[in-house]
């Protein structure tokens, strides 16, 4: 009973900062300075840090370990997102000011997305607990194909959705703004702002394949994973603007990755032998791999430099 009301209070407090966000803090299209990049991502992890403590409170330790673990593993997934972002902003040539319009719709439709995604996958392994090995050698297949020559190789021309919408629709000639849909000599077109839109709701839903199992590897209960995967998502907006032209820093980063996805996976795998890994551990197997990943690649920028 106390989880859904904490569930019904998280949406609408979800919903009242994305409405504050799009009709207050970013009503005009800007170019989203460093600075002002910073300051909403330390207002997001400060957020998703304090639920995480009300978390800890009121549900427990355990769930607020839970949480943490999640919401870093999905935080730390998001990179992947930014590297996307960068490449379909700069394909589509995306005005800068025009990017977090772009993100803004594109994040709400990927919470919708995830959200669905969240609660058939706990209802699925709840029911079948025998999909939670298989959940594993996915994640673990995943984790290793991340790390293999030509992986970050992405064609954009080949995205479905993007052909489809070029078959089917008439496509304005240019941006007009941010807009998504243009009337023009009477006719309805979609924008060129509407394609790109396109390619980030795939593309994450691609994203979410992966990040949504490896937290279900971590807890199966719907709540948590609801919570931490979007309290991770709502961040990722802020978090692009600020390291956008730094995505290069990370080398080492997709390894801290792949060896994370590839933890979780093994982790679930075991549950196949009874054998489970304490959340403690995974929690701080999960922080050191990736915080040795961040580190290996400030070093070696450094020493690069």
């Amino acid at each position: 009973m106390l989880a859904n009301i904490w569930f019904w209070v998280f949406n609408a407090v979800v919903i009242f900062l994305l409405a504050m966000d799009l009709f207050v803090f970013h009503r005009k299209a800007h170019v989203v300075s460093f600075k002002e990049a910073a300051g909403w991502s330390a207002f997001w992890v400060s957020l998703s840090l304090t639920f995480c403590a009300l978390v800890w409170y009121f549900l427990g330790k355990q769930k607020g370990v839970e949480f943490l673990t999640g919401y870093l593993i999905e935080y730390a997934l998001s990179m992947d997102n930014i590297f996307v972002f960068v490449l379909i902003f700069s394909y589509f040539q995306v005005r800068p000011e025009h990017q977090h319009r772009v993100l803004f719709w594109g994040i709400l439709g990927a919470l919708v997305m995830r959200a669905i995604m969240i609660f058939v996958g706990v209802a699925m392994v709840t029911k079948f607990s025998w999909t939670i090995p298989i959940l594993g050698l996915f994640l673990l297949v995943t984790g290793i194909k991340m790390v293999l020559p030509g992986s970050e190789n992405v064609d954009l021309e080949k995205n479905f959705m993007l052909r489809l919408c070029r078959r089917w629709f008439r496509i304005a000639p240019q941006y007009h703004g941010t807009k998504f849909v243009v009337k023009l000599n009477g006719v309805w077109m979609l924008t060129p702002l509407a394609l790109v839109l396109l390619v980030v709701e795939t593309t994450d839903l691609i994203f979410a394949v992966d990040s949504i199992p490896a937290i279900i590897g971590i807890t199966q209960d719907s709540f948590i994973v609801y919570t931490s995967n979007i309290c991770a998502i709502l961040g990722l907006r802020s978090m692009y603007f600020m390291l956008a032209r730094g995505v290069d820093h990370f080398t080492y980063l997709k390894y801290g990755l792949s060896a994370v996805l590839s933890f979780v996976g093994v982790k679930m795998m075991l549950t196949w032998f009874h054998i489970h890994v304490p959340i403690a551990v995974s929690l701080g197997v999960v922080f050191s791999l990736l915080a040795l990943s961040v580190l290996a690649s400030l070093i070696w920028k450094k020493k690069e430099a």
